[in-house]
């Protein structure tokens, strides 16, 4: 079974990459361009239902140069994605393409899968977490001993999402049984959009403390987008690191955080390949800053 706790002290830096020519062409080619140590990619349409194949040889490729490079690699399973969702139809759709993500997830050698966490249309919270459960927990039992785990991302609040601030991760895990595949992905940009205040001295410690106690050990991946709005506003607008509302300083406090020694940071961040390039070189200049403070 591979090693998904991520026990390493060092936090790889990277980004969200296009498959165009090939998950290994491409996306590695983009990883290179930018800078990046760990990769997230799509194995289907992030904005439909098709379940396209993957190419054995262009699997092969990317499991074999990310595993010579050292590169994590992880999947972003598609938005439309809603195993909360009244609908059965929206259900089944969304279970067989979180069941796909999780396949195509193992054939590259994939450490997690993210999936967002999902909403609760209409209303009814308890009943949308049963659903979530139902179709959840069949999913994480069919993992085996080398797939990736399942990382579950919070959203930035608005409509009825079933989590948005950390502690909500709690009746969601609870509601898995706390099934040890079931881990966390955060997103910078959805929790202070949720109204985690990143800014304060405080607000990152305070944050991650909460998370810590609902969810303790299982922050698998984080993504690292500034925001274009301000804390509390429940709008997913991710902006380029430092640009934004939350500003460097709080991704300093994340580098140098005990909680997140060995945990993957991507980029999701706006205006491409020099833009990314760019951010990418903030935090790591911020994780090598936050390692000097270490040593002293």
């Amino acid at each position: 079974m591979p090693d998904n706790s991520l026990p390493m002290v060092r936090r790889p830096i990277g980004a969200h990459v296009p498959s165009t020519g090939g998950l290994a062409a491409g996306g590695l080619r983009y990883a290179v361009a930018v800078g990046a140590e760990a990769i997230q990619v799509f194995v289907s349409n992030p904005r439909g239902w098709a379940l396209p194949a993957g190419d054995a040889v262009h699997d092969a490729g990317l499991r074999e140069q990310a595993d010579r490079a050292g590169i994590p690699v992880f999947v972003h399973a598609p938005y439309l994605i809603n195993l909360g969702s009244p609908d059965p139809r929206i259900r089944d759709l969304s279970a067989g393409s979180l069941r796909h993500s999780l396949i195509r997830g193992a054939q590259i050698g994939a450490r997690g899968v993210v999936v967002h966490t999902g909403s609760a249309v209409g209303g009814d919270r308890a009943a949308a977490l049963r659903q979530v459960r139902e179709c959840l927990l069949p999913l994480l039992d069919e993992i085996h001993d080398d797939g990736p785990d399942l990382l579950l991302e919070p959203m930035a609040g608005q409509g009825h999402m079933l989590c948005s601030a950390v502690t909500e991760l709690g009746h969601y895990l609870a509601a898995l049984d706390l099934h040890p595949r079931a881990n966390v992905c955060l997103d910078t940009c959805h929790v202070f959009a949720a109204g985690h205040d990143l800014g304060p001295p405080d607000g990152v410690t305070s944050m991650l403390s909460e998370l810590q106690s609902v969810a303790g050990g299982r922050l698998r991946l984080i993504h690292a987008n500034d925001s274009k709005d301000r804390c509390g506003s429940r709008k997913d607008r991710h902006e380029n690191i430092g640009a934004g509302q939350i500003g460097t300083a709080a991704f300093g406090c994340l580098l140098r955080h005990p909680a997140t020694a060995g945990v993957p940071f991507i980029v999701e961040t706006p205006g491409g390949e020099q833009a990314q390039a760019k951010d990418i070189a903030i935090l790591r200049g911020l994780r090598e800053g936050a390692r000097l403070k270490e040593s002293r």
